[in-house]
This record gives C-alpha cells, sequence and structure tokens, in this order.
C-alpha cells in the first residue's frame, strides 16, 4: 500500500510506517480501548462502575486508558463539584462513531474462539 492510497484513505496510509495515523490505530485497537467504548455504550458511566465492567483492567491501566481517549477526543471527562467529588466518562460522537468497529471485532471473536482454540491444540 506505501505509496498508492487506497479511495478510502484520503491523505493518511496506515501501512507507511512514518504515517502519524498509525499512533491512533495503535490506541483505538487497544484491547482495552475497544472494551471501555462497549463499556461506554449504554450512557455515561464513573470510574468504578467501568473498573467493574472491564473484568481484569488494572486501575493504572484504566487511569491510562481513559486519559489517552480523552486525549484523543474520544471520551468526555465531566467532573462534578460535590462532596464526595464525582467524575463520569462518556463517549463523544466521536467515539459512538467506533462503537459498530468495537462491536463487531468482539462480534467476531466470541464466533471465531473456539475455532482458533482447536487450531491451537491441533
Amino acid at each position: 500500500m506505501n505509496g498508492h492510497l487506497p479511495d478510502w484513505a484520503g491523505s493518511y496510509d496506515p501501512f507507511d510506517r512514518t504515517c502519524p495515523s498509525r499512533a491512533l490505530l495503535e490506541s483505538v485497537g487497544d484491547k482495552w480501548t475497544i472494551l471501555i467504548v462497549l463499556a461506554l455504550e449504554e450512557g455515561p458511566r464513573r470510574y468504578g462502575r467501568i473498573e467493574e465492567t472491564v473484568d481484569g483492567i488494572s486501575q493504572k491501566m484504566l487511569s491510562q486508558r481513559l486519559r489517552r481517549m480523552t486525549e484523543d477526543g474520544l471520551v468526555a471527562r465531566w467532573a462534578f463539584e460535590e462532596i464526595p467529588p464525582r467524575v463520569e466518562y462518556e463517549l463523544t460522537d466521536l467515539g459512538r462513531s467506533l462503537l459498530p468497529v468495537a462491536q463487531a471485532l468482539v462480534d467476531w471473536v466470541a464466533d471465531h474462539y473456539a475455532t482458533v482454540a482447536q487450531q491451537h491444540r491441533d
């Protein structure tokens, strides 16, 4: 693909190792990002609820991913001045546009895991 962009690629080509779009591909293709996006599908959630939903994610990783997703514009962070303080996270329109892709990937994994596991045993 280097040197010849498909029609869908616009001016960015993730196949080119120098393309800055690779950083976004790495970020949105991360398993934790995909699971967090799906955890936020129903609407705003507090940190603890996201942590409960995404079983196995460490607090450090969840904080890092939420920070990165906020910087990328996928997630909005809302801090409420209450006692005790409350923070909620919500998908932005850009983040919501990732939902069908994330869901399709998770569905594919669920549908094909047994086949892949069998391949590993053979």
